[in-house]
């Protein structure tokens, strides 16, 4: 059964092509066509997972755009839209964030996108210990896969700086350029928890192994070139913040 087209998906899980061409492309374009015609400023989100397994590097120049391998649906149908702003040269009328690990407060929505401390935060209460995936990859640990982990109030403040600066266009990385492990995001919480950390490895769907990312890291030069030069919060600061807000029930 075909699903009603509504707005972009955001699950790097999802297997149906047609679904992700219609609300990640085609919905996108139309939106952007629209708000062109109109002389509307025209924002979207685009994604790290476009990187793919990283073998491009993770530049966000143009240059670079073009040649990179999503590993996944979502990733494609993210990295279709790009190439269609440059292909129409549309890139220098349009901004775009390549979002890395965004995490923090108001992310319930997200669901099964949730960040691993969102979705795992009311076990480690229970129970006193975390789940990571284990790795399959030689050269990664289990739990020491790494990723661009992004404070939401800051992914918010590049936003909102590029909404103000009206005059800066093209397709930015929204990361920090520091790659973090799984392993440090759980030592943070339990920190920030005051408890032992306890870590247990699980095994990794099958279905997502192959495609599944062990090493993300924003290259920010050209974010900084635009003018962004605001510090990024820390890894441990961003989670100790995020658990004020967790611990509070009625956030939920």
């Amino acid at each position: 059964m075909r699903r009603e087209s509504t707005l972009p998906c955001s699950s790097t899980t999802e297997t149906n092509a047609a679904y992700l061409m219609e609300n990640n492309y085609l919905y996108s374009k139309r939106l952007c066509q629209w708000a062109l015609k109109k002389n509307v400023q025209f924002l979207y989100a685009s994604s790290a997972a476009t990187y793919g397994a990283g073998e491009c590097g993770y530049s966000d120049e143009d240059a670079n755009t073009v040649r990179l391998k999503p590993l996944n649906m979502y990733g494609y149908s993210k990295q279709l839209f790009d190439l269609w702003l440059l292909k129409n040269r549309l890139h220098k009328r349009v901004t775009g964030f390549k979002f890395f690990n965004v995490f923090g407060p108001n992310e319930y929505h997200k669901e099964e996108m949730r960040s691993v401390i969102a979705k795992n935060f009311d076990s480690v209460i229970r129970e006193r210990k975390i789940r990571l995936f284990k790795s399959y990859r030689a050269g990664f640990a289990d739990g020491e896969q790494k990723r661009d982990f992004i404070y939401v109030k800051d992914a918010v403040d590049i936003v909102f700086y590029f909404l103000t600066h009206k005059s800066r266009k093209g397709i930015y990385n929204v990361g920090t350029g520091k790659a973090r492990s799984w392993n440090d995001l759980a030592q943070s919480l339990f920190s920030s928890l005051r408890i032992k950390p306890n870590i247990e490895y699980i095994e990794m769907p099958r279905q997502i192994r192959d495609k599944y990312q062990y090493f993300t890291q924003a290259d920010t030069a050209k974010l900084r070139r635009a003018g962004y030069k605001r510090r990024f919060t820390s890894l441990e600061a961003a989670v100790k913040d995020y658990f004020g807000y967790l611990q509070n029930s009625s956030y939920w």
